[in-house]
């Protein structure tokens, strides 16, 4: 049973919040365009205690007053905590029109994708003053959900048999929330890159980013807390294999590739806990690692067949 209205209201949602989320985006452009924000080499830490008492040696610094890049950034921060929230409504709405967990298909999954993507960019400004990452987050949310209504859309409807078990929830959920961290992961390597270049090219010049040891370290403790999350989605996926399959591992493509993602991620976390790497190879191992998740998702998903060919319905 679909509850058409719902499912209606749940679309109406996500449209809305891709409105809210490209308002945020034109704003958070804008204080980057503005260029109000200058760091000089405070660490993330040392920055995340700016505000609640005297100004930490090498923190931020800024014009007086509310200026106009000051204003964008707010404004874009809250207007992606907005769209955030319609888009979690809506999302909702999608779960309860069809009565079960709403990322069954490829337009369910990368909604959801997209959601925890969001997601992992709040909860880090909770803690940390990374609002100079929001840009980058929200355009590739912005672009995901741009793919999902218009090439992947599928409307509200039951699962196939092979799907209605509760390892959809289990497996599915993992995947799609470590996909969104491994998302914000790769911003900020990329950003990385380009600060660490900026620091050799242009050293002691200030910048609307942080040091670039700050940004690797934080590079370092994304990918560092996504990855059990990753392995236990491979792993529960097996067990789901076993049991719709009868095998926990078939290299089927989408196994593959899920494997190699674990691989590389592997190989980034062990690189720099026993080789020290650090900086632009950790950074770039890194990367690696994200464009195999890339691959899994367009590639394989849309293009090879497989066990897996169903999730593209």
């Amino acid at each position: 049973m679909v509850h058409e209205s719902l499912a209606e209201t749940s679309d109406r949602l996500v449209y809305a919040a891709m409105a809210v989320y490209a308002l945020a985006m034109l704003a958070l452009a804008a204080e980057w365009a503005f260029g109000s924000r200058r760091f000089t080499g405070a660490t993330v830490e040392e920055r995340a205690l700016v505000g609640a008492g005297a100004p930490a040696a090498g923190a931020e610094t800024q014009p007086p007053a509310r200026d106009r890049a000051e204003t964008f950034g707010r404004v874009g921060l809250s207007l992606a905590t907005l769209a955030f929230l319609l888009h979690l409504v809506g999302m909702t709405c999608r779960g309860l029109a069809v009565e079960r967990v709403p990322w069954g298909n490829m337009y369910e999954f990368s909604t959801t994708s997209a959601l925890a993507t969001m997601g992992v960019y709040l909860a880090l400004t909770r803690k940390y003053d990374i609002r100079w990452l929001g840009v980058f987050v929200v355009t590739p949310v912005l672009l995901t959900l741009g793919l999902a209504v218009t090439v992947l859309y599928t409307d509200a409807q039951q699962l196939q048999p092979a799907l209605q078990s509760y390892w959809l929830v289990i497996h599915v959920i993992a995947a799609a929330v470590s996909m969104g961290i491994f998302t914000v992961g790769a911003a900020v390597s990329i950003l990385y890159l380009v600060r660490e270049r900026a620091e050799r090219l242009r050293p002691g010049a200030p910048s609307r980013l942080p040091s670039a040891d700050a940004v690797d370290r934080l590079a370092y403790r994304i990918h560092a807390f996504v990855f059990p999350l990753w392995t236990f989605a491979v792993i529960a996926g097996a067990i789901w294999a076993e049991n719709a399959w009868g095998r926990y591992w078939g290299w089927d493509p989408k196994e593959t590739w899920a494997f190699i993602t674990w691989v590389c991620y592997a190989a980034y976390l062990h690189a720099r806990a026993t080789a020290g790497w650090k900086g632009r190879r950790a950074a770039t191992v890194a990367l690696v690692g994200y464009s195999t998740i890339l691959i899994n998702y367009f590639v394989i998903n849309l293009v090879v067949t497989g066990l897996h060919s169903y999730a593209g319905t």
